[in-house]
């Protein structure tokens, strides 16, 4: 088959076989017009061939995307620059790139993790870094004391049993947000911020409100975990980060007027570096967000009787909220005092005890709770069984035995009884086999919602569907239809080409990695 590559205005063509992969392809490019690629630790050069509007992978064929002879393929040499160092989120399972140059690895751990929370949109007192080796990354020190190099891919790790909790907060759940709150009344306030903080940074506009309805603030700081109370002030500035700010930062408009309408001191709120949000907006160059908070603070509010400007209005209700927590706290009932450690807290302290930031999930962090409590709460044997002394029974007894009538209602009960500690032995066993793999379970057939069993084709066999599963899942981690629609995905990239083509192409994908 006879193909034209396009490379740096020629055109030269070359004779390949149907089923030859794009990565030979690109070799044989690169003998042809001599080209030089430069491969180092901070930029590479590489070689795209492009068809129909879409880059083509290396290991596809030119026969699985509808290539034929006489087609022209472009071929382009491109250059990346290569991050500095990654970081795994182990909340969404992703890999974010740290770009720049090799002086990044000379910044602070305090700047990397300012950096990480920008990205990931969680709070810098949510989580922590470790090295590959699982050396925690403390913010007082410098990355080159961790003899950190270019490429290495840090892990990013938050607190035991919030997994779930931050995973809800990211996509704007409310349901699994609430669900996921601690029983622990200072740790669920501090949940609560830390979820209008994300809210805030996302735009997730309908928790942000139920938050504000909960008793969160946008003009009170994240803060820190009330078990590191102990060490807050060595905590990281961006702990004093408000949702105001990052509302700001993250051009998120609707979120802004909504803090504002729900409290005007916002518009006076100061970040740790002494900024309003129309500084900080100011600053990121978001035009729609400086032009909302200007006009908001050049305004005048009406009063009866009396007119005052925005800024005098807030300096006036900033003197009152002063004297008000003043006045509370010489009452002993201050608002932060929930936060404040109390005798049978828990403490953590950096360097001191093992930190619970491991990104376990809430049922793992459970389960060991749920075990002891059970094994506390064991019954103990009855005292007959412990002093049992034999005896004969007598003739009467043993005739007031026979003579005893039983109730059927007592038979029922302990039928009743027998199978729920059938049942509960079942559930324990299937528990077990689940925890040890999920293979060894068979899966019930596929029903409709009436409970009909769905139609199944005259060749396929019965186990026809648990065998391809099986098989999707082991080689590519897809099940069937996430397979289609990853096929699909790549199938659109082709954008001049019309939509029946890219159907086709995303069959022959299909059907290829079915064969394969």
């Amino acid at each position: 088959m006879r193909v034209f590559v396009c490379f740096e205005g020629s055109s030269e063509p070359f004779d390949i076989p149907p089923d030859q992969t794009v990565g030979a392809i690109k070799q044989v490019v690169k003998d042809n017009f001599l080209v030089q690629l430069t491969d180092d630790k901070q930029v590479r050069q590489y070689l795209e061939l492009s068809y129909g509007g879409a880059a083509l992978q290396d290991s596809w064929a030119l026969c699985d995307v509808g290539i034929t002879s006489g087609s022209a393929i472009r071929c382009l040499m491109k250059s990346e620059r290569r991050p500095v160092m990654r970081v795994f989120n182990a909340v969404t399972g992703e890999t974010s790139p740290i770009m720049g140059s090799e002086a990044l690895l000379h910044m602070s751990v305090a700047r990397l993790k300012t950096v990480v929370s920008m990205q990931s949109g969680l709070p810098v007192s949510t989580f922590r870094l470790s090295t590959p080796t699982d050396v925690q990354l403390y913010d007082c020190n410098q990355l080159q004391d961790y003899a950190i190099e270019v490429g290495t891919t840090l892990r990013l790790d938050t607190w035991d049993g919030w997994l779930e909790f931050l995973q809800g907060c990211l996509l704007g759940q409310r349901l699994t947000v609430q669900s996921h709150l601690s029983e622990k009344k200072p740790v669920m306030k501090f949940q609560l911020q830390v979820a209008l903080y994300i809210a805030a940074s996302l735009g997730h506009l309908d928790l942000a409100e139920w938050l504000l309805e909960k008793g969160a603030q946008a003009e009170q700081p994240v803060g820190v975990h009330p078990y590191r109370q102990w060490c807050h002030q060595t905590a990281h500035p961006d702990t004093l980060k408000c949702p105001i700010h990052i509302a700001a930062e993250s051009s998120q408009l609707l979120i802004l007027k909504l803090f504002i309408t729900k409290n005007l001191l916002t518009l006076a709120c100061r970040d740790p570096a002494g900024h309003d949000p129309l500084k900080v907006a100011l600053q990121r160059g978001h035009r729609d967000c400086v032009r909302y908070l200007a006009n908001k603070l050049c305004s005048v509010v009406s009063l009866p009787n009396l007119s005052l400007p925005m800024r005098t209005y807030l300096q006036i209700k900033r003197w009152m909220s002063l004297g008000r927590k003043r006045a509370a706290s010489n009452r002993c009932q201050d608002i932060s005092a929930a936060f404040k450690a109390r005798v049978g807290d828990t403490l953590l302290v950096d360097g001191f005890n093992q930190p619970n930031m491991s990104s376990k999930s809430r049922k793992a962090v459970s389960e060991p709770r749920r075990r002891i409590r059970a094994k506390a709460l064991q019954p103990l044997p009855p005292i007959s069984a412990l002093f049992s002394v034999p005896h004969l029974p007598s003739k009467t007894t043993s005739t007031q035995l026979s003579l005893q009538s039983v109730n059927p209602g007592d038979l029922t009960e302990q039928k009743q009884g027998v199978k729920s500690s059938k049942d509960g032995l079942l559930d324990e066993i299937s528990e077990e086999d689940s925890s040890l793999g999920k293979g060894k379970l068979i899966l019930p057939p596929i029903t409709s919602s009436k409970g009909i069993p769905r139609p199944v084709f005259i060749d396929a066999s019965p186990k026809s569907s648990h065998i391809l599963e099986s098989s999707f899942s082991h080689c590519y981690g897809r099940t069937p239809r996430d397979n289609a629609i990853y096929c699909l995905t790549i199938a659109s990239t082709f954008t001049e080409k019309p939509w029946l083509k890219q159907l086709s192409i995303a069959r022959t994908l299909i059907r290829k990695r079915v064969y394969t």
